[in-house]
C-alpha cells in the first residue's frame, strides 16, 4: 500500500474514474435495452441522457460517490475482507443518496435506471480497487506492534497482546543504555526476544510497511511529544491503539474493561458528525468574516489610534493530540505585555482588573470582539466553532499536573466556544472547565452545537448592550 498523499490521490482518482466509467456504460442504449428485459427492471424507462443532461448526471453521481467514500481515503492498513466490506457499505450509502436525489424532479432528473445499474457495477469495481492499492498482509490475525520508551513495560504489555506481535519501537538512547548495562546481543531485542523495528521516528513507516492493525503504547509517562505523537500517527493512519491501564487518565477509552490493556477511542465521533461539523465551521466562519468586515475595519482603526502598536496578537495554543497551532486575536493589551510576567491567566478571568489591558482592549474583551480573527483559524481547520477552548501550552502543562483527565480534551478539535464558555467557566476553574469539556465530547451532536452557538451569540449580544450602556 502506498502511503500518505500518494495513497489519497490514488484512492480518490480511482473512485472518480471508475464511477465515471460505470455511468458512461449504463447510459449506453444497448445496455439499457438489455437490462430492461429483466422483469423487475422492465417498467423503468430507457432514455439515455445526452449533452448537458448526461454531463450533469455524470457530475452528480461522481460527486456523491467521491464524498461518501471519504473515510476510505485515509491510508489505513486493512485486511482484504475489511477493505471489501467497507467499500461495499459505502457504495450502498451512495446508492441511497442518489436514489433520494433522483426522487426530486429538478431540471435534469437523475434516472432511476442509472442508479439501479451503476450500483452493482460499483459494488464490484470499487472494493476491487481498494483491495488492489493496499498491501496484502503476510500472515493471519491482528497485526500488532508495541511502541514505548520503557523496556519493562514493553515486555509486560507484549505478554498481553492477542494476535500477531510483529515487534516494538523504542528510542535508540534507551537501547544504548541497556546495551551498556546488560550487553544485549546487537541491540536488536529486549529480554523477551521481541524484535526491535527501529526508533520512535519510524512509526509511520512501520505502520505502512508491516500493515499494522493495532499499536500498543508502553511509555513510562504520557508525555506530550512521544506518547501523544504516537497516538497522532495512529489517528492519521487509521490504526487502533491500546494503552496500559495506568494511562487511562490521559486518554479517552472505549470501555472500562478489566485487562491490562485498554482500547483508546482515537475518533470519538462518527464520520458523518465530523463532515457535518466541518461544513458548518466553514459556513459560519465565512459568513462571520464577511458580515463583520465593517466591524473589523473599525477595530483596526481604534487600535492604531490608541497607541499605534500592532493590530494582531499571536499565541500558540494546544491542538489535537497535544500539538500546537497559532491563533490570532486583536491586541487588547499593551505591547509586549508578557515580557516580564510570562504566560499567565488574565486577572479578568477571575473577575478582577488586569492593568495590562488597554482601553480599547477592555471593550474588545467585554464584547468578545477580540476573538474575531479566530474565524480564520476555523476556516483553516485548526479550530472548530464549538469545542474545548484551547489553552496555551505553558498553561496546559501547569494545569494537567493538578487536574486528572485534563489531556482527554486533546482528542477533539478545540473550539471558539463550548459548554464551559457559555456557562462562564474560565481557566481559573480547570476542574469545572474539564467537566464541561468532557461532557461535550460524550454528547456532541449537530443540534447540541447549534444550541451552544445560539447561547454564545445571545451572550455576546448582551455583553455588547452592557458595554454600550456602561462605557
Amino acid at each position: 500500500m502506498d502511503s500518505g498523499w500518494r495513497y489519497r490521490v490514488a484512492s480518490v482518482a480511482g473512485v472518480v474514474v471508475l464511477t465515471a466509467v460505470a455511468v458512461a456504460l449504463v447510459n449506453n442504449a444497448t445496455i439499457q435495452s438489455m437490462a430492461t428485459t429483466i422483469p423487475i427492471l422492465s417498467r423503468l424507462p430507457t432514455d439515455p441522457p445526452e449533452g448537458p443532461e448526461f454531463t450533469i448526471e455524470l457530475i452528480v453521481t461522481t460527486a456523491v460517490v467521491v464524498s461518501v467514500f471519504l473515510p476510505l481515503y485515509k491510508p489505513r492498513p486493512r485486511r482484504i475482507l475489511d477493505a471489501v466490506a467497507l467499500a461495499q457499505k459505502r457504495v450502498l450509502v451512495a446508492a441511497l443518496v442518489l436514489a433520494t436525489i433522483g426522487y426530486f424532479d429538478y431540471s435534469y432528473k437523475l434516472p432511476r435506471l442509472t442508479v439501479v445499474l451503476v450500483t452493482p457495477l460499483l459494488l464490484v469495481a470499487l472494493p476491487a480497487w481498494f483491495v488492489w492499492i493496499r498491501k496484502r498482509p503476510s500472515s493471519n490475525g491482528e497485526r500488532t506492534i508495541v511502541v514505548g520508551d520503557d523496556l519493562k513495560v514493553i515486555e509486560e504489555v507484549a505478554s498481553e497482546v492477542d494476535g500477531t506481535l510483529l515487534g516494538y519501537l523504542c528510542p535508540t538512547s534507551v537501547m544504548t543504555a541497556i546495551e551498556r548495562t546488560e550487553a544485549i546481543a546487537d541491540g536488536g531485542t529486549n529480554p523477551s526476544g521481541l524484535e526491535r523495528l527501529g526508533g520512535l521516528s519510524r512509526i509511520e513507516d512501520v505502520l505502512v510497511k508491516y500493515d499494522v492493525d493495532t499499536v500498543v503504547l508502553a511509555f513510562e509517562h504520557a508525555d506530550r511529544a512521544e506518547f501523544f505523537g504516537a497516538l497522532d500517527a495512529c489517528y492519521e493512519y487509521g490504526v487502533n491503539a491500546k494503552v496500559h491501564r495506568n494511562h487511562t487518565d490521559s486518554v479517552l477509552t472505549t470501555s472500562s474493561g478489566v485487562g491490562t490493556l485498554v482500547d483508546v477511542e482515537i475518533e470519538p465521533w462518527d464520520i458523518q458528525d465530523y463532515i457535518l461539523k466541518r461544513a458548518f465551521d466553514i459556513a459560519f466562519a465565512s459568513a462571520g468574516l464577511v458580515a463583520l468586515s465593517p466591524v473589523i475595519i473599525g477595530i483596526v482603526v481604534a487600535i492604531k489610534l490608541e497607541d499605534g502598536g500592532s493590530i494582531l496578537y499571536r499565541q500558540d495554543r494546544t491542538a489535537v493530540f497535544g500539538e500546537t497551532f497559532s491563533i490570532y486575536k486583536f491586541r487588547s493589551m499593551i505591547e509586549n505585555a508578557e515580557d516580564e510576567t510570562g504566560a499567565k491567566i488574565s486577572d479578568e478571568d477571575a473577575g478582577g482588573i488586569d492593568p495590562r489591558v488597554t482601553s480599547v482592549g477592555r471593550v474588545l474583551r467585554q464584547t468578545h470582539l477580540d476573538e474575531i480573527p479566530q474565524l480564520w483559524s476555523i476556516l483553516r481547520g485548526d479550530m472548530s466553532v464549538v469545542g474545548p477552548r484551547p489553552e496555551r501550552p505553558e498553561l496546559d502543562s501547569d494545569i494537567q499536573t493538578g487536574v486528572v483527565d485534563w489531556q482527554k480534551r486533546w482528542f477533539v478539535k478545540p473550539g471558539l466556544t463550548g459548554p464551559a464558555q457559555v456557562n462562564h467557566v474560565t481557566g481559573k476553574e480547570p476542574s469545572e472547565k474539564l467537566r464541561y469539556d468532557l461532557e461535550y465530547v460524550r454528547d456532541q451532536s449537530f443540534s447540541y452545537d447549534m444550541k451552544l452557538v445560539s447561547r454564545q451569540i445571545w451572550s455576546v449580544i448582551i455583553d455588547i448592550i452592557v458595554a454600550y450602556k456602561n462605557p
